[in-house]
C-alpha cells in the first residue's frame, strides 16, 4: 500500500483493485501535481518580482550614482538570465534548489550590500594532479564545497 498526500487529503493505491479504480486514482494524483506546480510557480514569480523591486531601490555602498546604476543593471540582468535559464526546469527537487539559491543570494546581497556573488576561496585544482582518479575526486569535493548561492553562477559565467 502506497499513500500520497495532496490538498484534497490522502489517496491510497491498492494493487489488487481493478484497473478502473486505479485510473481514477491516477487522475486524482495528476490533479495534485498541477496544484504543487502552481504553488512553486507563484513562489518563483514572487521571488522574481522581489528581486526586481530590490534592484529598483538598490543603493551602492559607495554612494556614487554611476556605481548604483551599474549595480542595479547587474541585478536585473542577472535575474533575467538565471530565471530564463531555469525556465524549463520541471523537477520539483531542482525547483526547490533554485528557490533556495535565490533566497540565499537575496539575503547575502542585502546583508553585505554587494549584489555580486561572494567568491569561494578554494585553490583552482591545487590539490590534485591533472588526470585520473584524484582529479575526479578533487572536482567532486570542489562541487560539494560550493555554497548554495553560487550554484548557478558558474553555469552563467
Amino acid at each position: 500500500m502506497v499513500s500520497s498526500w495532496c490538498s484534497t487529503g490522502p489517496q491510497v493505491r491498492f494493487s489488487h483493485i481493478s484497473e478502473t479504480t486505479t485510473l481514477k486514482e491516477r487522475s486524482s494524483e495528476t490533479q495534485c501535481l498541477p496544484q504543487a506546480m502552481a504553488a512553486a510557480r507563484q513562489e518563483v514569480l514572487s521571488l522574481y518580482r522581489r528581486v526586481l523591486r530590490i534592484a529598483r531601490s538598490w543603493q551602492a555602498q559607495s554612494g556614487l550614482s554611476q556605481d548604483t546604476s551599474t549595480e542595479r543593471s547587474y541585478i536585473t540582468q542577472e535575474a533575467r538570465t538565471l530565471f530564463r535559464q531555469n525556465k524549463q526546469i520541471t523537477d520539483g527537487e531542482s525547483i526547490k534548489k533554485c528557490i533556495e539559491e535565490c533566497h540565499a543570494r537575496i539575503e547575502m546581497g542585502l546583508h553585505y550590500r554587494i549584489p555580486y556573488p561572494r567568491p569561494t576561496y578554494l585553490p583552482p585544482m591545487g590539490l590534485a594532479t591533472q588526470r585520473g582518479r584524484r582529479l575526479r575526486a578533487q572536482e567532486r569535493r570542489r562541487k560539494q564545497a560550493q555554497p548554495i548561492y553560487l550554484q548557478s553562477h558558474d553555469e552563467t559565467s
